[in-house]
Formats: structure tokens, sequence, C-alpha cells
């Protein structure tokens, strides 16, 4: 079997060597129910990495199925995804390829109960559309712990949807979302833990500094780790 133009042959032999690559059960339903949505999720982790490029290590905490994860490591050497739920790790696990140039390592853990603790901490740790996941009463913990899992002058991201676009939520969405905060809320806390506290917004696959209140999603880059 040959394709027409012959460039394209390394189609086919990249399929023969690493077979094909199947989309997570997350980002499964993303494709089945909104397409457009898998654009967003992948551009949040393509910030990601523009952002970590040039580090050694980095601990992603509520990866899902982790299917943007690789964007962060193809810039990152060793990535450590993990998630709460053991479903999704297995998921992970189940994909992965043979031969794969961009693995990944995956754990089920909970970064409220307690940090990821490895022989040598992490230079960065980042975290997509889980903060708003967290109970108000436990987010100190999650930031803490998060903290604790990172060396002194690493870096932690953090990106999750504005307070402000909730009211255009879906009711799946809504149901999960019990910690959403405006902009401004969500720099100060963090500026509480950080000596430097990057705020970005984002609409669709864009993100910018422009004005927050119309931002449909939120990142602060955290560098800087305060003696607290």
């Amino acid at each position: 079997m040959s394709t027409v133009e012959p460039q394209y042959n390394h189609c086919i032999e990249v399929e023969r060597q690493f077979g094909r690559a199947k989309f997570g059960l997350m980002s499964n339903q993303v494709w089945v129910d909104d397409p457009k949505r898998l654009l967003f999720v992948l551009s949040r982790y393509k910030f990601v990495s523009k952002m970590l490029s040039g580090v050694n290590s980095a601990l992603e905490i509520g990866c899902a199925d982790a299917f943007g994860t690789r964007l962060v490591r193809q810039v990152v050497p060793n990535v450590l995804a993990t998630d709460i739920d053991p479903i999704f790790i297995q998921d992970c696990i189940d994909r992965i390829q043979p031969n794969d140039k961009w693995n990944v390592s995956y754990a089920v853990h909970d970064i409220v109960e307690k940090p990821v603790y490895q022989s040598d901490k992490f230079d960065a740790a980042f975290s997509l559309d889980v903060f708003e996941h967290i109970d108000p009463s436990n987010e100190r913990r999650y930031i803490e712990n998060l903290i604790k899992s990172i060396k002194p002058d690493g870096m932690v991201i953090i990106g999750c949807p504005s307070l402000e676009s909730q009211k255009y939520a879906s009711p799946g969405s809504l149901e999960g979302h019990v910690n959403c905060k405006n902009g401004e809320d969500l720099k100060k806390l963090y500026q509480e833990y950080f000596n430097s506290v990057l705020l970005f917004s984002m609409n669709d696959e864009v993100v910018h500094t422009g004005f927050l209140k119309m931002a449909n999603y939120l990142f602060v880059v955290c560098c800087g780790v305060k003696n607290v």
C-alpha cells in the first residue's frame, strides 16, 4: 500500500510502528458532544507547555485522560500526571503506545490529602480545570500540598474557568464547579503563597491580557514560593 503522494507514506509507517492513537475517555466524549471544545482544551495545554519550556520535571494534578499532557511532555523530559479517579488513570495506562517517544508516568493521587512525594521534588506543577472542583474549605490545602511537591524555586500554573463565565456553563459543568473566582480574587489568593503571580485571560483558544470580566477562562503563573 502506498499513498498517491509519496511523502505521505510516512503516515503508514507511523501506524505500522506505533499503531493508531486513541482518544481518551474524556476527550472521546468531548469529540462526540462538542468537537470545538477539544481545541480549547489543547490550547490550554499548549500555553502550559510554553511556560514550562526548559524545565526538567513537571507534575500534573487532575489530568483526567491526559489527552493534552503530551504537549507538555514535548518540552519537559519528565512528567508525572495524576488524578483522583482511578478510572481515568487506568484509561491513560491502557492507551500507552509501544515505543512512545512522549511517554508520561501516571499515578492515582488526591492532592488535597497530601503532597506528591518523590526523591527529587518537581521543577513545576500545573493543574487545569481542577481548582473549580475543590471545595473552598480545601483550597488552601490544595495550594499548600502543591507547593510541598515542588522545589522552592519552582513554578505553579493553575487554569480554571472564571466566575463570570458560569452563567454560560453547561448543566454538567455547573454540577462540579463549586469554587470559581474572578480574576482579581484568584490572583489575590495565590499572591499569599508566591512572590510573583502573573494573571492571564483566555477566551476560546486565545490567551491574552485583556479585560478580565470578559474572560471565560483564567490562568495564574506563580513563581517564588513565600515562607508562609
